[in-house]
């Protein structure tokens, strides 16, 4: 259905037994999204159509846009998709009778006014705000964590060169070239609250004060995490120098004789903090699995940064969605 018109095709797909699992996402993500919000964030920056060839309206764009990036789609792709598919048509409000799908290149400088105007990071921050006001994020502990995005290693481009702003890592007995996405989220809810990206080779220690809010108590990490509490940028702060770092151990430091037949207290330990710092896999899983981006597409951290400042605040929609949560507070 597009513009309130329905047509043969409404009809004949309203009598299926029943709705595919990219419907359903399609369907909760547009009930979720406060479109209206994100519309007045782009507007100051969108062009009037007084010059050059007419505009496509914002929302439709946006509608687009984010298409793409849930679909882990190019943009000669995901026009294509829009196409081929009845729920993507749908979640566009498109109608094939009267207009068509935005084309590859109107795509692309849609992309390139987002990233030019941060656009990306202020709906991260929309989406964060409105889950705070509706009493969803708790305060007082934060989880840190980084995951890797691979970016391509070849030099077949115009330059001959790879991306200068990508680098090598090692973890465990296999290399990485690529960037970092270190992320804080929320030991109370799972919900991810501050995002930073580095190239690869940056330490996942030398981020982590980036990622603690002002009320945050408590810090939760993994073993790469140990020593933090030493660095001198933790030392020197006040607010930072006085938090409770529970960062696990390395599994080799736990080991304990095979004589020994009563509790490991110190394994316990460790356990109880695992319990807590396994929030921070869910939203990774969210972003490199259920949307796909498990490699880079553009070059530059800064353009994908913008990218994954909207892919983070939608999988905090997701988890929300998940979690039964009530929306209306969200779209407010």
């Amino acid at each position: 259905m597009a513009n309130g018109q329905v047509t043969f095709t409404d009809l004949e797909y309203a009598n299926r037994k029943r709705t595919t699992k990219k419907e359903e996402f399609l369907e909760m993500m547009n009930e979720i999204i406060p479109w209206e919000a994100w519309i007045e964030m782009i507007r100051p920056y969108y062009p009037n159509g007084k010059r050059g060839r007419p505009v496509r309206g914002i929302e439709i764009m946006l509608r687009m846009y984010l298409l793409q990036i849930w679909f882990s789609l190019s943009d000669e792709g995901v026009e294509d998709a829009i196409y081929d598919s009845y729920a993507m048509r749908v979640f566009m409000k498109i109608d094939f009778t009267s207009e068509s799908v935005p084309d590859a290149t109107t795509l692309l400088k849609f992309r390139h006014l987002l990233e030019e105007h941060g656009i990306g990071e202020r709906i991260f921050a929309d989406i964060k705000s409105r889950l705070d006001k509706a009493g969803l994020i708790m305060h007082g502990g934060t989880i840190v964590d980084a995951t890797i995005i691979s970016a391509p290693s070849s030099t077949k481009n115009a330059a001959g060169k790879r991306d200068p702003e990508m680098h090598q890592t090692k973890k465990g007995n296999q290399w990485y070239h690529g960037m970092k996405v270190h992320a804080g989220v929320d030991a109370g809810t799972g919900f991810v609250h501050t995002i930073e990206g580095t190239a690869a080779n940056v330490h996942d220690s030398a981020m982590a004060h980036k990622l603690v809010r002002d009320d945050d108590e408590v810090m939760y990490g993994d073993s790469g995490y140990l020593g933090i509490d030493k660095q001198e940028v933790v030392t020197n702060d006040e607010h930072l120098s006085k938090i409770d770092y529970r960062i696990n151990l390395r599994p080799s430091s736990l080991k304990i004789t095979d004589k020994y037949s009563g509790i490991n207290w110190d394994k316990e330990i460790e356990h109880q903090k695992s319990s807590v710092r396994c929030k921070v896999e869910h939203v990774f899983l969210i972003v490199k699995n259920y949307f796909g981006y498990k490699k880079v597409v553009y070059r530059g951290i800064a353009k994908n940064m913008n990218r994954f400042n909207v892919l983070f605040a939608c999988a905090n929609l997701v988890m929300c969605i998940r979690a039964g949560r009530t929306l209306k507070p969200i779209v407010g």
